[in-house]
């Protein structure tokens, strides 16, 4: 019988064949796909070889054996990889090792299924590490029914076949094999798995991507600032949205340059100036009565642990909402660049009660926690689809967007965030529902107020509670802020009814 080194020498005289004589320069291209898929499933089953012959042997001495300090060393020496690519050979070789047990048998490898689609050439090094590494970072949480349930899924995904999860995170269902996935298609049903099987992780993952956010934008360097930094998934989808739509050549573009007259009322106009008058006079009036209040003329400030960075980019994630709502947005589809994220009904219920659950990104595919969704629908609009089977069987939209009136009318009377020591100016704020829709609090004046991105987003985290008092708002900060943790109206969202009267007086 010919031994393993005679075989792989054959296997390599044929291949000098296939690229001897120029033979590969007049192929068709139909032709040359076909060698691409030969070629590919070659390559696949040598690196099943490389990974199966390390993993045999003995983690320890084997490398040592052949003079080399350990696992890295011998496969830059012996495959003539770099170092990135032993990297990845090695933790390869570790999820598919089976070990041997006191009775010299092998035991299964930590990924049985896979280690059999490796073996068969239907999934490669790339493939692999993309199909367990989501898997991975949750592992120690699963069960080990979820574990093997996922090694089946993602096993079966690779050799082509459509996966069905059941409720009840078991009961596995192969159809007739399709087309073989890309490493990116493998990681995309993985990431799934890991947010279906464990919806609480989602919470740390955001809680990492918000202290990796931050916009840096560098000196001037031959006429150009270079701008570096990270995006959590919904500000990122947010900006794709808005640079789809004013580069969508279907769309109307961005409006034409250049000054444009048009008649305008002078009597519309002068009312329009007189009630802003009317209300800042009544603003300085109220404030200067809150001079004894500690907490509303807040000489402490409160404090903000965020970066630099961070701040920009809460500051880019408000332009993006401002631009998105603004009426020279170009359209994308008909409509203005809309924010989508997709959540099952329950788990938004379950999630606002702090049961956990998780939402997507539409744009960015990034799974997050259902705060996030409730994040983006406080302000927006609750599109519910029933879905059956696959098939969509019915579509009711919710209306829970403030009105520009509204808007306006709030933002006249709070001025600013609603948190004390926040000043960004309330028409740059998101409309927070003091009640959640999804509690039945209603869309009105009386149960709405500026919020900003940061103050939006962390509110449920952050310590800080608002109330309504019949249509006027009230705060209370966490005890570091407060020790006695009362409930206080903000300066700049009522005028006290003496100064009012004064001033209507003088008029």
């Amino acid at each position: 019988m010919n031994s393993t080194a005679e075989l792989l020498d054959r296997v390599i005289a044929d291949l000098d064949t296939v690229l001897s004589d120029d033979a590969l320069a007049g192929l068709s291209d139909a032709d040359r796909v076909t060698v691409l898929q030969g070629a590919g499933a070659v390559f696949r089953r040598a690196e099943a070889v490389i990974v199966e012959t390390i993993a045999t042997g003995d983690a320890a001495d084997f490398p040592h054996s052949a003079g080399c300090r350990g696992l890295n060393e011998l496969l830059q020496r012996t495959v003539s990889v770099d170092v990135r690519g032993a990297s990845r050979v090695d933790r390869v070789v570790d999820l598919v090792r089976r070990p041997v047990s006191l009775a010299g048998e092998r035991m299964p490898a930590r990924w049985s299924e896979l280690r059999l689609a490796l073996l068969d050439g239907v999934v490669g090094v790339a493939g692999f590490l993309a199909a367990t590494g989501p898997i991975e970072k949750v592992w120690d949480r699963l069960t080990v029914d979820q574990r093997l349930a996922a090694d089946v899924a993602l096993a079966g995904c690779a050799r082509g076949h459509g996966v069905v999860v059941d409720a009840d995170d078991e009961g596995l269902e192969a159809d007739e094999p399709g087309p073989a996935p890309t490493p990116q298609d493998l990681k995309a049903l993985a990431e799934d798995l890991a947010s279906m099987f464990d919806p609480d992780g989602e919470e740390p993952k955001d809680e990492d991507s918000r202290r990796r956010r931050g916009i840096t934008i560098g000196r001037l360097t031959d006429g150009v600032h270079a701008i570096r930094g990270y995006l959590t998934p919904e500000v990122a989808a947010q900006l794709q949205l808005i640079l789809d739509a004013i580069l969508n050549p279907k769309g109307d573009g961005p409006p034409m340059p250049g000054v444009h007259f048009a008649p305008s009322e002078g009597a519309d106009a002068g009312a329009g100036a007189g009630a802003g008058a009317g209300a800042g006079a009544g603003a300085g009036a109220g404030a200067d009565g809150d001079d004894t209040d500690p907490f509303n003329s807040d000489p402490r400030r409160v404090l903000d642990d965020r970066t630099a960075a961070q701040k920009r980019h809460d500051a880019l994630a408000m332009v993006f909402g401002i631009a998105a709502r603004h009426s020279d947005m170009p359209t994308l589809g008909g409509s203005a660049p809309v924010l989508v994220v997709n959540v099952d009904a329950k788990d938004l219920v379950g999630g606002m009660g702090g049961n956990g659950g998780w939402a997507t990104v539409a744009g960015s595919g990034a799974h997050v926690p259902v705060s996030v969704a409730a994040h983006v629908g406080c302000a927006g609009t609750i599109q519910r689809v029933l879905v059956d089977e696959g098939r969509i069987i019915g579509i009711t939209t919710t209306d829970r967007v403030f009105t520009v009136h509204q808007r306006r009318a709030i933002i006249a009377r709070d001025k600013e965030c609603l948190i004390p020591g926040c000043h960004v100016p309330a028409s740059w704020c998101e409309i927070h529902h003091v009640v959640e829709h999804a509690r039945h609090g209603p869309t009105h004046t009386d149960n709405g107020v500026p919020l900003c991105w940061w103050h939006h987003r962390s509110l449920g985290a952050s310590g800080w509670e608002i109330r309504m008092d019949d249509g006027v708002p009230q705060v209370r900060g966490p005890g570091w802020w407060d020790p006695d943790e009362r409930w206080r109206t903000p300066r700049l969202s009522v005028l006290r009814n003496v100064h009012v009267r004064a001033a209507l007086m003088r008029v």
